[in-house]
């Protein structure tokens, strides 16, 4: 059975779609969730044998939840999606990777060479960056920004926006930044890569919707919907034009 995972904050049918849960598939959901619990110092929400979640305090700023999916399949390739995460200073980005790392995640190369910040993969081989301070995610709090690998970020950007109702606040050859209107959490960042997707994405984005009218709206957008949507279904699963899987939740 297909559960939906429920963000921090409640959809109302008056409401524009909206970001609501980053989904990672997990081999074993609790203990992932639980590395990610003790790391960014969120709550462990809920926890069964399919799923587990994690929340942000609202001190925090981010309006997404955390969500760990159990899956079969082995991670074979580099994640499309990462998290980025934040530091207020040296000392403090040497105490994130330090504290990281004896929660169980490694230092890796992908290539980044010379860099300010520090690549490590979680426990189950997941990439994410913990960055050095910089002033454009003050106000993000622990996790300062979601990327997306993208072939053509300005265009994916553009189709990201108005669907999540965040503006883009930067557009640079090799980045597009799309930010939450409320100035707070996570950034939305897609970044230029030469190498198409290849399989399903390990982690992906949930939204809240309406239907039928969003689903239609997405399609539209140039979204491609997965499967057929059935009249009293809770959830529609589409890709984006570069074939990110994401998912759209209706309200009950």
């Amino acid at each position: 059975m297909t559960r939906r995972f429920v963000g921090p904050a409640r959809y109302r049918g008056d409401m524009a779609p909206r970001l609501a849960n980053l989904v990672t598939a997990a081999g074993q959901p609790a203990r992932l969730a639980r590395f990610w619990s003790d790391l960014l110092g969120w709550q462990f929400a809920t926890e069964s044998p399919d799923e587990a979640t994690v929340q942000p305090p609202p001190a925090d700023g981010c309006d997404l939840t955390l969500a760990f999916a159990a899956t079969a399949r082995p991670k074979i390739t580099k994640n499309r999606l990462h998290l980025d995460l934040s530091s207020t200073s040296g000392e403090n980005q040497r105490e994130t990777v330090a504290r990281a790392v004896s929660l169980g995640a490694r230092p890796i190369d992908i290539g980044q060479h010379n860099v300010p910040w520090i690549v490590l993969a979680d426990p189950e081989d997941n990439e994410f960056c913990v960055l050095e301070p910089r002033e454009e995610y003050a106000n993000s709090g622990a996790v300062a920004a979601i990327v997306v690998d993208a072939q053509a970020p300005a265009r994916l950007a553009r189709f990201w926006s108005p669907l999540t109702a965040w503006p883009i606040t930067a557009d640079e050859p090799a980045i597009t930044t799309l930010r939450n209107p409320t100035g707070r959490g996570p950034t939305l960042e897609f970044l230029r890569v030469n190498t198409p997707k290849h399989g399903e994405n390990r982690l992906r984005l949930d939204l809240y919707g309406d239907h039928p009218a969003e689903t239609a709206r997405i399609q539209a957008a140039g979204a491609r919907l997965i499967g057929a949507t059935q009249p009293n279904a809770f959830q529609a699963d589409f890709t984006d034009p570069e074939d990110n899987e994401f998912r759209l939740l209706f309200p009950r």
